[in-house]
């Protein structure tokens, strides 16, 4: 298995890293020897990786900074990068090696401090590795004055650095930066592909995992997280209900209380999965002794702590509410399809009831008002309105129709 068996329905993707990382290959092997550099290398020193959520961006970048690192024998024998199996592989996937650093974040943005220890770290050389390699997941979050910290480094990088940026679309990425980095879209992977990774990586029942491809439309994580979990496939059943709980304007308050109530019970649970671990081991690293004070000097670590948790639950509970704005997109979506004869596939056929219903009560016309009133609701929440107002005004735009 290589690293990129996991990039799911991306071939010209594939093909391009490929040779990329080929070239990469060759390069360092030709300064090591003291020979001259070919020229026409398809490696560079910064890329940016785009396409919609679920479409692998993160996933093609880890997989690229893998077989960057590949120390497979092979290679000297015409092999290409990226076997999967040698150490190199084997650490930059699973996060561990040395000089493949992944930059994720739970919370709102990425501020200037982050962003300056990750300049200082890319000036170094490769510890143990062939490059290093640097992997920012959410390069859409950066503020401005982060993104002009970083720009800096992507202007003027180490020799054997690699910078990996990923976001949604060029315009999530300031324009100095994407100017200087060797552009890859990536698209919506195929229904099929995806759920034939589910079943032969996760081992999901054949059915469920065509089901749960379907109804996500492509996206990988969701799918995987639709088809392996019990709570999320609830919870998907009950914001699929709301098109058929709005009749009244009681109904319109209730279904956006409820979407907001499960958000927060979403961040809430995750906050519990998380939030203890963390303060318990800042707590050992401070010295504090189990039940009892913690020493002198230690309280402002602890509320910078308490205060990155809150922000990481405020952006639990928007994305768990986008998630949802975005399944009751893909319903009214599925209504418009049936409205106007439309041969695309039906995504939500699990509740094809409820789809009949609403499209034989309602006009082609309503339905895409209504979708556009949960855009302007995801519109609001980006710029900081009160979820609960945000959904209650949908909610009613719903049902005006």
């Amino acid at each position: 298995m290589t690293v990129w068996d996991d990039l799911v329905g991306q071939d010209r993707v594939r093909g391009q890293l490929a040779a990329a990382a080929k070239d990469a290959d060759a390069l360092v092997t030709a300064v090591s020897d003291g020979k001259p550099l070919e020229q026409g290398s398809k490696m560079t020193h910064a890329w940016l990786f785009t396409g919609p959520p679920g479409s692998g961006r993160s996933t093609a970048a880890r997989a690229f900074a893998a077989a960057l690192q590949c120390t497979s024998p092979d290679r000297a024998l015409g092999g290409q990068p990226g076997c999967g199996f040698c150490d190199g592989c084997h650490t930059s996937l699973i996060g561990t090696h040395t000089d493949v650093q992944v930059i994720r974040t739970d919370l709102l943005s990425i501020g200037v401090k982050e962003t300056r220890d990750l300049v200082r770290r890319a000036q170094l050389s490769p510890a143990v590795g062939r490059w290093q390699v640097i992997v920012m997941e959410d390069a859409d979050r950066l503020t401005e004055g982060a993104g002009n910290v970083l720009l800096k480094a992507v202007e003027e990088p180490a020799p054997r650095t690699v910078w990996m940026l990923c976001a949604p679309s060029l315009e999530d990425v300031l324009p100095t930066i994407r100017s200087r980095c060797r552009h890859l879209t990536l698209g919506t992977p195929p229904v099929e592909a995806v759920a034939d990774v589910l079943i032969r990586r996760d081992g999901v029942d054949p059915e469920r995992a065509h089901s749960a491809a379907r109804a996500t439309q492509g996206h990988i994580g969701r799918a995987r997280r639709l088809a392996t979990d019990e709570r999320a496939r609830a919870r998907r059943a009950a914001v699929l209900k709301v098109p058929l709980r709005i009749a009244d304007v009681g109904g319109c308050l209730k279904a956006a209380q409820e979407l907001i109530d499960t958000a927060t019970e979403d961040a809430k649970q995750m906050a519990e999965e998380v939030d203890v671990k963390e303060t318990e081991d800042l707590k050992a690293a401070l010295g504090g002794v189990a039940g009892g004070r913690m020493p002198r000097g230690t309280a402002g670590a602890m509320k910078e702590l308490e205060d990155k948790q809150k922000r990481r639950k405020t952006r639990t509970q928007r994305d768990s509410l986008d998630l949802a704005l975005t399944e009751l997109t893909g319903f009214y979506r599925d209504v418009l399809a049936l409205q106007l004869g439309s041969r695309i596939a039906i995504a939500n056929v699990d509740v094809q009831d409820s789809l009949d219903r609403i499209a034989e009560s309602s006009t082609p016309a309503q339905t895409l008002r209504r979708i556009e009133a949960v855009i302007a609701c995801r519109q609001a929440m980006d710029r900081n309105v009160a979820p609960l107002l945000a959904v209650e005004a949908m909610t009613m735009s719903l049902r005006a129709g």
